[in-house]
């Protein structure tokens, strides 16, 4: 990739309350959409502290759920009762109340290494979920998107248009245990992607990501400069 891409569309929201409840209804907009054509739709979500509120508003939208299969844009390789695990974070989150019908698919496989569990999982990310049509992304200070870290052992794998596999374990420095994330054929593939940014710093890792000179130096990168739609909210 060169440097100097164009900026994605970029929708600020006052406040992060008017953020979540807005990115909730775009995704709410698209689940039915996809609905109505097909009969069902699947939707990636990430993990982490920031899209908690964005979750919470989700979880009350009026769409058809029991037509949704929901799973995650990574993982850390812990138990799903583990306080840090991102599967534990979308059932308290997202999956209740009109919600609690759709469908999870989770990435982490229990008594596998992140390797071997990876390409299990991948066989049934591609028989129930691919492609997506929805996926909503964070995105780090360092510019990593899912578990997409710079400096991770994988990451040129992951980042490869032509990778085999569409949950990749992850071993990076920044990444506190292993990992398994979403590659980038299965990001760059969906319907629509949406990427939830909070607060200055992000916003200018934002930046320094549309001019960094390869997605290897800011992985998220990768999903600003696909060919398919992206949306960016943010609110400070």
């Amino acid at each position: 990739m060169t440097a100097g891409v164009d900026s994605p569309p970029v929708t600020a929201f006052p406040d992060r309350d008017l953020l979540a409840a807005g990115l909730a209804e775009r995704v709410a907009r698209d689940l039915a959409a996809a609905i109505d054509a097909r009969g069902r739709a699947t939707l990636a979500v990430p993990g982490g502290e920031t899209p908690g509120r964005f979750l919470r508003a989700l979880a009350q939208a009026d769409i058809a759920w029991m037509r949704v299969r929901v799973t995650l844009t990574d993982e850390r390789w812990v138990p799903p009762e583990d306080a840090r695990s991102n599967a534990r974070l979308v059932r308290a989150n997202l999956l209740h109340g009109p919600a609690a019908a759709a469908e999870f698919v989770p990435l982490y496989a229990p008594g596998l290494s992140p390797e071997t569990g990876a390409e299990r999982q991948s066989r049934e990310l591609d028989e129930r979920m691919l492609p997506l049509d929805v996926c909503v992304l964070g995105m780090g200070a360092d510019g990593h998107t899912a578990s997409l870290f710079p400096g991770a052992e994988q990451l040129q794998e992951a980042l490869d248009p032509a990778c085999l596999q569409s949950l990749v374990a992850v071993h990076a420095p920044g990444a506190g245990e292993p990992r398994v994330s979403l590659s980038a054929p299965v990001l760059c593939g969906a319907g629509q992607v949406y990427l939830l940014i909070q607060g200055t710093e992000k916003r200018a890792a934002l930046d320094a990501a549309l001019t960094a000179t390869s997605a290897l130096e800011a992985p998220v990168r990768v999903v600003l400069t696909r060919a398919g739609p992206v949306e960016v909210v943010y609110a400070d």
